[in-house]
């Protein structure tokens, strides 16, 4: 099956079907390779990307940055005081603006709408980098570094265990569903994820011969698991609520004993960063019950969180690439 990704927009994965992500993952790792091999065909020279951040990051920045300079683009980055994005100016003259002077923009923020409107009126593909909603730039890398990990994705386990409504565990549970994964969401009932994704999800999974589990029980979340994945209990914007995230989470904290539930020595252990697994930052030395994964498994050699964030760049690069030349294949 032919894939077409020329000029389309990356809001999430729903708008992908499972034989364009794995042609998307397949060309991600073929990047990776190219890259290390140092070679740098500079397939976007001559574009402009625009690069909105209302949220600060590093591996997204970063990732985004990178792999546009790799492949001969300028990234211009455009912090929430350098633009009038929603205080002069609507969103829908801010992209008809971007739209006449960039051939990309990453959006990384807080309302999943500005995302998609920022797309509905920009003329040109318009890729998300973070919203309330969805992250699936992330979710590419995180089904990337299972399949580099595990050489496949189809019938995998992997458990998020933590916060379950967030926007990693929805592109999480709605990627590895639509790769026929074994997905678990591992999370107490109060942060489950929305019931119509957990639908749409089940769905997907039952096309492709997969699961979608969602469950308060860890022990049994986890048994089997070949992957735990786990997240910031309080997402960005949330630090009202830690002390009430540390009360219901402090159970799904993955340390040595959640990961022994697993069954499986050769369990990995994702995050998608940064993370507090020690007490070595300001709000986790003011917030010591914060810690969502402890620092044993951390720092394991089961643990491949710095294999995500480099993948981060691969993934994006590919995604790139492929929707603004319509290349997706090395």
């Amino acid at each position: 099956m032919a894939t077409e990704f020329l000029g389309r927009s990356l809001l999430t994965l729903r708008d992908y079907n499972p034989e364009e992500i794995e042609a998307l993952l397949d060309f991600s790792i073929g990047l990776k390779k190219e890259k290390a091999s140092g070679r740098r065909p500079e397939r976007l020279a001559g574009k402009n990307i625009a690069l909105i951040f209302e949220k600060p990051s590093t591996r997204t920045r970063c990732a985004f940055v990178v792999a546009a300079v790799d492949e001969g683009a300028h990234p211009e980055y455009l912090g929430k005081n350098d633009i009038q994005l929603g205080k002069k100016e609507t969103v829908k003259d801010t992209a008809r603006v971007l739209g006449r002077m960039f051939e990309g923009i990453q959006f990384r923020g807080f309302r999943h709408r500005t995302a998609e409107e920022l797309a509905e009126f920009a003329g040109v593909p318009v890729w998300n980098g973070l919203t309330d909603r969805f992250h699936p730039t992330q979710a590419l890398a995180d089904l990337m570094t299972v399949r580099e990990r595990k050489g496949k994705l189809a019938g995998t386990a992997l458990a998020y265990v933590g916060d379950g409504r967030n926007n990693v565990a929805n592109s999480l549970m709605l990627a590895g569903a639509k790769m026929g994964m074994d997905i678990r969401v591992v999370a107490p009932e109060e942060l489950f994820p929305d019931r119509e994704l957990v639908n749409e999800a089940r769905k997907s999974a039952k096309d492709r011969g997969g699961k979608v589990t969602v469950t308060a029980d860890v022990s049994a979340g986890v048994d089997g698991a070949e992957v735990v994945y786990t997240d910031v209990w309080a997402s960005m914007g949330e630090e009202g609520a830690i002390r009430e995230r540390i009360r219901l989470l402090s159970p799904y904290r993955v340390d040595g004993s959640l990961m022994g539930k697993t069954g499986r020595a050769d369990c990995v252990f994702l995050h998608c960063l940064p993370c507090f697994h020690n007490l070595e930052t300001d709000l986790s030395r003011e917030n010591p019950d914060i810690r969502e994964a402890s620092e044993e498994v951390f720092e394991s050699e089961n643990s491949a969180v710095f294999d995500q964030a480099e993948n981060r760049m691969h993934t994006i690069k590919a995604v790139m690439i492929a929707t603004l030349t319509g290349i997706a294949r090395l």
